[in-house]
């Protein structure tokens, strides 16, 4: 297993789009944990409502990941002061990364998925629901890579920019105070779901009172429209922001779950 804050990958290293300064918070990352022998990556967006980043949400979900035998990476986003499209910006680049350097790390480039916790997941469902194929005549070979991702896995995740449902924190830190009912249909992941979305895990709590349980039920609805494979788990009770849920057997059991999931995908 290989893991340290040395091994931290800028993704601009001469500087991100729309970068405002030179601080870390400015210049968006991975951090890698590799593990040996595995098939395929996942790369987790710890929630924070787009206005930080939980740890809680990073580094332990990594953790768990190498435990069943997955390589991942932690993605250092950009969050406020920055808005739309620098998150996005830095979770396309992200993939486009990994799926370029997959090889060297004995990873599948089209077993590559996201994981994304609140506005993480908000974050994961953008990245699933907008992407392109790259651009084939770019002189940085990152940008010929295409940034889809093979498989979605959405936590608690906001999901809509639309009221009642939406969590107004993450949307006014994306999106601003006043947007435009354009921008909002734009940047609701339910509205964005297609045939070619990919294969998607969504868990949340029917009593979260942070980000309605209706986020993950809306967003399944229009996978089942698409005919979209998914599984979805609703637990009756638990707080926002569980991340590993290690305080509650029940809701624990998600990972147990998900890392089925993962591997009857075969990563």
């Amino acid at each position: 297993m290989a893991r340290s804050a040395d091994a931290l990958i800028e993704l601009w290293p001469e500087g991100a789009p729309h970068a405002a300064g030179t601080t870390d918070e400015d210049r968006p990352a991975l951090t890698p944990y590799l593990v040996d022998g595995s098939r395929g990556a996942v790369i987790v967006f710890p929630g924070g409502g787009y206005g930080m980043r939980a740890d809680h949400e990073g580094e332990p979900i990594a953790l768990w990941l190498n435990s069943i035998g997955i390589s991942a990476f932690v993605l250092r986003y950009r969050v406020a002061p920055y808005s739309h499209p620098s998150p996005l910006l830095d979770a396309q680049r992200a993939i486009r990364y990994v799926r370029l350097h997959a090889a060297e790390w004995g990873i599948d480039e089209q077993k590559i998925g996201i994981l994304g916790f609140s506005a993480g997941g908000h974050l994961a469902s953008t990245a699933g629901t907008q992407y392109d194929a790259g651009n084939p005549d770019a002189g940085d070979p990152i940008e010929r890579m295409s940034s889809r991702p093979n498989a979605l896995i959405l936590c608690y995740a906001v999901i809509t920019m639309k009221s009642p449902f939406t969590h107004e924190g993450s949307r006014e830190n994306l999106l601003g105070k006043a947007p435009e009912a354009a921008m909002i249909e734009r940047m609701s992941s339910e509205t964005r779901v297609t045939a070619d979305t990919p294969p998607t895990f969504l868990w949340h709590t029917s009593d979260d009172g942070a980000v309605p349980v209706e986020n993950a039920l809306e967003f399944a609805l229009a996978l089942r429209r698409a005919d979209v494979p998914f599984d979805l788990h609703v637990y009756e009770k638990g707080r926002h922001g569980m991340g590993l849920a290690e305080d509650d057997p029940h809701v624990a059991s998600w990972t147990t779950v998900c890392g089925l999931w993962l591997k009857r995908y075969g990563f």
